[in-house]
C-alpha cells in the first residue's frame, strides 16, 4: 500500500525554525542527528570566517534546499521498493523502445515497484504513462531545452526540478532498489556509468543494473561487447565486474533480474567495518558454510548468521530479519554480487530453516 498523498512540504521561515531548533542544539547529550545537523550550522559559519566567495556559498545553499526538499518528498515512501529508470528524452512512442518502457513500467509496479524518472519526455514519459502517477516520481532538471515535465507527472506533488545535476543524480542513485536503462544519449550513458561506478567501488549499496534492448534491439548489446573488447580485454575492469549489470531484450529477464535480487536477500548495512546482509527469511547452516568457502577470497573469515546489532536500532522496521555477517573485503564488489546471486538462488524455501527464529 502506498502512504496517501501530501502536499508538498512548506518550506518553513528562518525565523520560524531557528528560534526551535538552536536550543536542542546547546546541550551535552545530544542525539548522533543532533550532533550533525550542529556541525553543518558550524560549516556554514566557517565559510564566512574562510572569506568563501559569494557563487560558491549559492552553489552550497542551493544543493542543501535541493536536497532537504527531496528527502522530504521521498520520506514517506521508504518503505517502497523503487526502481531508477533512464533512456532518451528524444524517443518517439512509434518506437519499439517506447513501448517497451510502457510494458516495463507496467509490469514493475504491479510488482509492488515505483518508479523514478528524469520527468521529460520518451523513455522517460513511457515509462510514467506505464507507471502511471500514482507509483512514479519525477526528478527534473532546469535545462534551456528538452526538459520540461511531461504531463502525467508535471502537476504531482512527487515532482521535484533540480538546478544542478549532481544533485539529482544523488537522489536517482540514493533512493533506488534497482536501475534500468533504455537506449539514450550521453545523458544515458553517464547514468550507466554513474550506477555501475558506485556499485563497484561500494560507495552505494548492492543493486541490480539491466540494460534493456527493445526485443531484437541490439542498442545495449553492441555497447556490451564494446566493454568486453576494450575495457575487460585490456583488464581496464575485472571479470567479476560483468557480474554488476545484465543485458537483455527480453523484459521477462529484465523484470526477473530485479525482482530476483530481493528473493532471499533484502538490503545491507556496514557495522563496525563488517558487512551485514539482512535476509528475508534465514538459510540453512550449510548454505551458509558453502558461502564461506567458495566465496573465501574476499572474506577475512567465516560468515555468521545472526540477529539484528544494537547499532541497527535506528531502523526498526528491519530488527526482525535474520543477518548474514561477512567479513567482507570491500574490495571485489562484483564477487559480493556473485555471492548475492548465489544466496538468493540457492537459499529458497528448500534451503530456508523453517523452524529456526532469529
Amino acid at each position: 500500500m502506498l502512504p496517501k498523498k501530501k502536499t508538498r512540504p512548506r518550506q518553513r521561515r528562518r525565523r520560524e525554525v531557528l528560534p526551535e531548533v538552536l536550543p536542542r542544539l546547546q546541550g551535552e547529550q545530544l542525539t548522533r542527528q543532533e550532533e550533525l545537523v550542529r556541525d553543518m550550522l558550524e560549516v556554514s559559519a566557517k565559510l564566512l570566517r574562510d572569506g568563501t566567495r559569494l557563487g560558491d556559498v549559492k552553489l552550497l545553499h542551493a544543493a542543501l534546499r535541493e536536497l532537504r526538499y527531496a528527502f522530504a518528498v521521498f520520506a514517506p515512501y521508504r518503505g517502497v521498493r523503487k526502481v531508477s529508470v533512464f533512456g532518451s528524452a528524444r524517443t518517439p512512442p512509434h518506437a519499439a523502445s517506447y513501448r517497451a518502457a510502457v510494458e516495463f513500467a507496467r509490469r514493475i509496479t504491479a510488482r509492488g515497484y515505483m518508479v523514478i524518472t528524469g520527468a521529460g519526455g520518451g523513455i522517460m514519459e513511457a515509462c510514467q504513462g506505464g507507471a502511471g502517477s500514482e507509483r512514479s516520481f519525477g526528478v527534473n532538471i532546469r535545462l534551456p531545452f528538452e526538459q520540461a515535465a511531461n504531463e502525467i507527472i508535471s502537476k504531482d506533488p512527487k515532482l521535484l526540478t533540480f538546478r544542478y545535476f549532481f544533485t539529482r543524480k544523488l537522489m536517482f542513485v540514493k533512493e533506488a532498489d534497482a536501475a534500468a536503462l533504455f537506449p539514450g544519449g550521453f545523458g544515458t550513458h553517464d547514468e550507466a556509468y554513474e550506477c555501475l561506478t558506485l556499485v563497484q567501488t561500494g560507495k552505494t549499496k548492492p543493486m541490480p543494473i539491466v540494460f534493456v534492448d527493445a526485443p531484437r534491439g541490439t542498442y545495449w548489446k553492441t555497447w556490451k561487447k564494446y566493454v568486453e573488447e576494450h575495457l575487460l580485454r585490456r583488464r581496464l575492469i575485472s571479470e567479476e565486474d560483468m557480474a554488476l549489470f545484465k543485458v537483455t531484450s527480453s523484459l521477462d529477464e529484465a523484470i526477473e533480474e530485479i525482482t530476483g535480487f530481493y528473493r532471499v536477500y533484502h538490503s545491507s548495512r556496514t557495522v563496525d567495518r563488517r558487512l551485514v546482509l539482512r535476509l528475508n527469511h534465514r538459510v540453512a547452516s550449510g548454505l551458509v558454510e558453502a558461502l564461506t568457502r567458495d566465496f573465501a577470497d574476499i572474506l577475512e573469515g567465516p560468515i555468521e548468521q545472526r540477529g539484528a546489532f544494537e547499532e541497527e536500532a535506528d531502523e526498526p522496521e528491519l530488527a526482525a530479519l535474520p543477518r548474514l555477517v561477512l567479513p567482507f573485503d570491500r574490495t571485489h564488489f562484483g564477487r559480493l554480487r556473485q555471492l548475492i546471486d548465489r544466496l538468493n538462488h540457492e537459499g529458497g524455501v528448500g534451503w530456508a530453516t523453517s523452524s529456526s527464529t532469529v
